[in-house]
């Protein structure tokens, strides 16, 4: 079965991403470094996967979609074997942050690829991409829980081990895949404009992720370089520095993309993708989705722990309705791409989803039970599990078989840097308040309802299908 390794290795990827936010102290303490540097290993991973996406996408256009796949796992296992191994923060960086953030940049745009070249229909294509969203979301919602589990039995490096036979058995049944023929394509590599996507997307993710310790618009904090103070504290937040530097380094790549155009040659990235309004609204709308699934898994994860004190195992079990309402809609995605339109399903998801927010705010107490939070989480999880699968399908059959590598590792982007968004917005408004407590988590999600609103509007002007 073709979509079984391929949803496999978007859910290690996932886990990946969240399973180390419960093993920060344990590796620190280990490898006798600070909480910070092992939050810089994470931010580097966050940073090294979302730059690298657009140019890993294209890969798969010149080396293949199997082999670009098959590449892919083997960085990432190699990566994850050293990882394992480390004795200091530097091995842990270069197995966890750059082997395996470029193992994922250049296996994830194939599976979304491989789903949608090798499915015949909009149903099976959506039941498909149903398993691989479902099992993404499974594996970023479960991360906390199983590395909370695998760091308390059997410590931090098994966590690693863990993912090592993962991807050795991904490899096993991905050997078996037939991909069909790819259209001919121009078999020279846009160097200079992979070098300015990946700048651009960069700066743009480090300066988003500078907002939990800076703040959004004035900086919490003096920002020094070298022990150089550049921005003081009360002026501009650095984030809007990166931010512009990002946005720069994207504006030269833009115009090196209608100079190649011009010139008759091949970008890394056709300028048209983005003319086409169903795709600039749906990319809108997964950005969004993802920004408030790890949004909210923060905010609920810092709330459980911080407030309630409870352990990562605990805090994994809570979010259980989440995950539940996400593989339960998932799981449902070929039905309702059935019976409803792809724009229709989007909108319902945004509708669900911001249902389940505004019950997490009105039920969850300080004082109150496990059972408060069940309902709103459920309808969180099912939102989302109900639109990722749409939202996906309905960008993806946009385009013909010759532009899935352009349009896969745009909207992988896309959902990176959301996710990257989510955190960092929520982080933001925790690290605002004077004192952690309801209030402070009120606000935080009562913001990702806001984002939640934002995208349900962009998904209220998808226009009806051709």
């Amino acid at each position: 079965m073709i979509v079984l390794p391929l949803a496999l290795a978007q859910f290690v990827a996932s886990y990946a991403a969240t399973t180390m936010t419960v093993a920060v102290s344990a590796i620190a303490a280990d490898l006798g470094t600070t909480v910070l540097g092992v939050q810089t290993a994470i931010t580097v991973f966050t940073l090294t996967m979302a730059s690298l996406m657009v140019p890993g996408s294209k890969l798969s256009d010149l080396l293949g979609r199997k082999r670009c796949f098959l590449a892919g796992l083997a960085v990432y296992g190699s990566g994850a074997l050293l990882a394992s191994a480390a004795h200091g923060p530097g091995l842990l960086i270069f197995g966890y942050s750059l082997l395996e953030g470029i193992g994922s940049a250049l296996m994830i745009p194939p599976i979304y690829i491989l789903v949608t070249v090798t499915s015949p229909g909009l149903e099976a294509r959506a039941r498909a991409f149903g398993v691989v969203s479902g099992a993404g979301a499974l594996g970023a919602a479960a991360g906390p829980l199983v590395g909370g589990l695998v760091t308390t039995w059997l410590g931090w490096r098994a966590s690693f081990l863990l993912q090592v036979l993962l991807v050795g058995l991904i490899v096993v049944l991905a050997l078996r895949i037939t991909e069909p023929p790819a259209p001919p394509r121009e078999q020279r590599f846009d160097v200079a404009g992979a070098i300015l996507s990946a700048a651009g997307l960069f700066f743009v993710v480090f300066g988003v992720l500078q907002a939990g310790t800076y703040g959004w618009l004035v900086s919490r904090a003096d920002f020094a370089v070298g022990g150089v103070v550049l921005l003081r504290a009360g002026g501009v937040s650095p984030v809007w520095l990166f931010a512009g530097i990002g946005a720069g380094f994207l504006a030269v790549f833009f115009a090196h993309v209608r100079a190649r155009e011009r010139a008759g040659r091949e970008p890394l990235v056709p300028a048209g993708l983005f003319r086409d309004r169903v795709t600039r609204l749906g990319l809108s709308t997964q950005h969004v989705q993802w920004l408030v699934l790890q949004g909210s898994f923060f905010v609920v994860a810092v709330y459980l722990q911080e407030v309630r004190g409870y352990d990562a195992i605990e805090t994994g079990l809570v979010l259980t309705p989440a995950t539940v309402g996400i593989l339960g809609a998932s799981a449902a995605a070929g039905r309702l791409a059935r019976r409803h339109s792809q724009r229709g399903l989007v909108r319902a998801g945004f509708v669900v989803t911001v249902a389940g927010l505004a019950l997490l705010l009105l039920l969850v107490r300080a004082d109150s039970g496990v059972a408060s939070t069940v309902p709103g989480l459920f309808l969180l999880g099912a939102g989302v599990g109900i639109m990722l699968t749409a939202s996906v399908n309905l960008v993806q059959s946009r385009f013909p078989d010759s532009a899935q590598g352009d349009i896969s590792g745009v909207s992988r982007s896309v959902s990176n840097l959301g996710s990257s968004v989510g955190t960092a917005l929520a982080g933001s408004v925790l690290a605002g308040t004077p004192h952690l407590g309801g209030r402070s988590f009120a606000l935080s999600l009562a913001t990702l309802g806001v984002a939640a609103v934002a995208g349900l509007i962009a998904a209220l002007r998808l226009p009806a299908p051709d």
